[in-house]
């Protein structure tokens, strides 16, 4: 069965709702490095805010659900928050363990107004007041909370740990985890692993399992981009002189140079470029850290198609084949909620929680979002000040 961290259960909690409603110039929802950029962005104008939060920290992706050898796959220089650069000391590439002490200093650095536990349930436009109306489970003590917001900024992302449904997968009895759960490859060394997904996550994760002497295999059912991490920078300063068509024509050719024709792996190469596909599936390219090499040397196995069924500990795939594992890893990403408690909000967000078009940052009666657009750090900056600006200019 999948394991679920116990963040504190909802259903087991008596609802109370209070009737004295606190209101606040600006409401963000989610205390990510999205809305900690918000926030420091509307500080600088002196704009006050505050930020429903419902895990008990900041940033809590980066502090709880990602793996040991983690590292950002950009350079630092387009990775820091607003108004406070990295270290100096810090690599080019930063680490988990330094890029969460970076942002739990940011958060001191800015002050920053953040209530914890607060598990946004609702959020409206009250057209007679004129401010948006948000309630919030209070997760330690059970109370629905009610906040008013002239401006409501919402940062929550990708928040809700995705599982596809397999036939048979309550079957299995071996260890089934989302990689939010995975650590490191310590504790399945000499295992059979099956890891499901071939992004970044997937495509690392394999590559950690391998490192500490599991058997790992991966699903990877659709055609990716690799790039090495020099590649993906000097594609990114490209970008300032030449068209986005003919980066990621450059790219895929030195990227065909470099690993050559993984076809024969199980890895076909895309028939559109690394940046359309970011664009139109919002499926980032694969930064290479040492996978092709691993799966070259048959360390890493690839599986091209998509699973079928579980029975037991053995899995089959589609087209007949099937294999026993020990351990499997979903690396299939998130869901978002948004949508469940937004009402209102059509014109900024789809119904699957994105914004209609990946720039796009301002919707109707203060409504605005960050960080939603796969944009990366530098779109959710730049979102960050654009709404800071707007706020500022609307209501000075």
């Amino acid at each position: 069965m999948i394991e679920k961290k116990q963040n504190g259960d909802r259903s087991g909690i008596q609802q109370k709702n209070k009737q004295i409603m606190q209101r606040e110039k600006v409401i963000i929802v989610g205390g990510g490095t999205s809305g900690m950029a918000a926030a420091s962005c509307l500080t600088k104008q002196s704009i006050p805010y505050i930020i429903l939060e419902r895990e008990d920290c900041s940033a809590s992706m980066w502090k709880k659900y990602t793996y040991d050898r983690l590292h950002l796959h950009l350079v630092k220089r387009v990775c820091e928050l607003p108004f406070f650069p990295f270290p100096n000391s810090y690599p080019n590439y930063v680490p988990r363990k330094l890029f969460v002490e970076y942002l739990e200093t940011y958060e001191k650095h800015f002050d920053m107004k953040i209530l914890y536990h607060r598990c946004v349930v609702l959020a409206e436009y009250d057209e007679a007041e004129q401010l948006w109306r948000v309630k919030a489970q209070n997760r330690s003590t059970g109370e629905v909370e009610e906040y008013g917001g002239r401006f409501l900024v919402v940062a929550s992302g990708e928040d809700k740990p995705h599982v596809p449904r397999v036939e048979g997968l309550e079957s299995f009895r071996g260890r089934a985890i989302h990689s939010t759960s995975y650590r490191n490859g310590k504790e399945y060394r000499d295992e059979h692993v099956l890891v499901v997904g071939s992004g970044n996550s997937g495509m690392e994760i394999a590559l950690d399992l391998a490192n500490f002497g599991a058997k790992p295999s991966i699903v990877a059912r659709t055609p990716v981009h690799f790039l090495s991490r020099n590649m993906m920078n000097y594609g990114s300063l490209l970008l300032w002189y030449l068209s986005t068509e003919t980066v990621e024509k450059l790219l895929a050719i030195v990227s065909r140079i470099v690993y050559g024709d993984l076809s024969k792996y199980g890895l076909p190469f895309p028939s559109e470029g690394p940046f359309t596909m970011k664009r139109k599936y919002g499926k980032f390219p694969v930064i290479d850290l040492g996978t092709i090499k691993k799966i070259k040397s048959g360390e890493i196995q690839v599986v091209p198609t998509e699973i079928e069924s579980i029975r037991g500990n053995e899995v089959l795939f589609r087209g007949g084949k099937s294999f026993p594992f020990d351990s499997i890893i979903f690396c299939t990403g998130f869901k978002r909620t948004t949508q469940k408690w937004l009402k209102g909000g059509e014109d900024l967000l789809n119904e699957d929680g994105f914004p209609w078009s990946q720039n796009q940052w301002k919707g109707k009666n203060g409504l605005y979002c960050v960080g939603m657009g796969r944009a990366g750090f530098y779109g959710a900056n730049a979102q960050a000040r654009n709404i800071a600006n707007d706020i500022a200019s609307l209501d000075p």
